[in-house]
């Protein structure tokens, strides 16, 4: 709310584990935003913000629900599946997860440090990084979008009874989820939640 009583609110994903003192939250700066711009550019330390919710509450998995776990996400789509992959690591749960995670450009990862370390010390953690504009001399990862072959070749079968978590623009999660329900996951275990251009939850 500003001083002169005018009011703009957004829908932001919790990004950290339950249980913790504080709330992390993913804000990606929209040029044309009323709401991101505000965060990142005029928020300082002490600044009182108003919160309403959480709104929803069914995009959420808890240690020993069991799995295993696919995660696909978009862009900042990766903050609700990073409050997962926080639980699970500081749970000690060994549950199996694979990351699928689309970002136009390397410098665009967001968490990029954090999700490789997990990659490299988290046991049963696989991740798949996917590029869709630019990729840097020597890339490894994905030159693509996901797609239902990059699904396929994630290992993570319907057979095995898993549970998918996807997030990310609405184009993305809607072909995302078609997919997986298209290579025989229940649709009761296909989890979605989206945002449209600008940021709004869906």
């Amino acid at each position: 709310t500003a001083p002169d009583g005018y009011q703009a609110q957004r829908s932001y994903s919790v990004a950290s584990a339950p249980g913790g003192d504080t709330i992390e939250i993913t804000v990606e700066h929209v040029d044309e935003g009323e709401v991101s711009p505000f965060l990142l550019g005029e928020v300082v330390v002490g600044d009182t913000l108003e919160l309403r919710g959480p709104i929803g509450g069914y995009f959420t998995w808890e240690a020993g629900e069991g799995g295993p776990l696919l995660l696909i996400a978009g862009g900042s789509g990766i903050a609700p599946l990073m409050a997962i992959l926080r639980h699970r690591a500081k749970a000690g749960d060994g549950t199996p997860v694979r990351l699928l995670y689309s970002s136009r450009s390397h410098d665009g990862i967001i968490y990029r440090e954090e999700l490789d370390r997990m990659a490299e010390t988290n046991a049963g953690f696989a991740l798949t990084h996917a590029l869709t504009r630019e990729q840097p001399p020597g890339w490894k990862g994905e030159r693509r979008r996901i797609d239902r072959a990059m699904i396929e070749a994630s290992g993570v079968s319907a057979d095995q009874n898993p549970r998918a978590f996807v997030c990310g623009p609405t184009p993305l999660v809607e072909q995302v989820a078609s997919d997986l329900i298209a290579l025989g996951y229940p649709e009761a275990r296909v989890k979605t939640e989206r945002f449209g251009p600008t940021g709004d939850a869906k």
